[in-house]
């Protein structure tokens, strides 16, 4: 997720604080990452510096001088721009590691199958937990627990898949290692 895009949307309604865009960001984002504060003012600085935002005001405190930040109408076309681009389909980290995992264990003569059945049970463990999550949590929690569980459902599809090839792909493994190695 693009932060400094995301900073803007919440800006672009108003002018505000660095803290209220964190708080904000935290809770309808965070809930797998929050945003430190100096994140937050490091990329105010750079929306700022292209453009995008810019100083609206400050205000003396008790603390330090807090600055009011407000999107520009540069920065009310590139939220334009954003929201509209669809974000390109990718297959995560996790999931190329898995690949990348089921492929060397057939490699080395590992038992890829004991892999792919440990990894199904990580998976049933963490949609137990995105149950409850969406039985616990606000209307955001819910949607954010449901987009987690449809990609874990989408996964250990896959590792069915993988598991119902495992005899051809090691073959094919060993006959791909044999031709380059002659």
């Amino acid at each position: 997720m693009s932060v400094s895009r995301t900073l803007l949307g919440l800006l672009e309604p108003g002018a505000q604080h660095g803290y209220t865009l964190r708080q904000r960001y935290d809770v309808w984002f965070g809930a797998a990452r929050p945003l430190k504060s100096a994140q937050v003012y490091s990329t105010l600085q750079r929306l700022q510096r292209d453009g995008l935002a810019d100083l609206a005001g400050v205000a003396a405190g008790e603390g330090p001088d807090r600055r009011l930040y407000a999107i520009t109408g540069a920065g009310v076309y590139e939220l334009d721009r954003w929201l509209q681009e669809p974000e390109v389909p990718e297959v995560s980290a996790t999931r190329r590691a898995l690949f990348a995992k089921v492929v060397l264990a057939l490699h080395s003569g590992r038992p890829a199958r004991a892999l792919l059945d440990a990894q199904r049970q990580a998976h049933h463990r963490r949609l137990r937990e995105m149950r409850v999550a969406r039985q616990r949590g606000d209307l955001m929690a819910q949607l954010d627990a449901d987009f987690e569980m449809y990609h874990l459902d989408a996964d250990l599809k896959w590792i069915d898949g993988a598991e119902a090839r495992l005899d051809r792909l090691a073959a094919h493994i060993k006959e791909t290692d044999h031709d380059h190695s002659a």
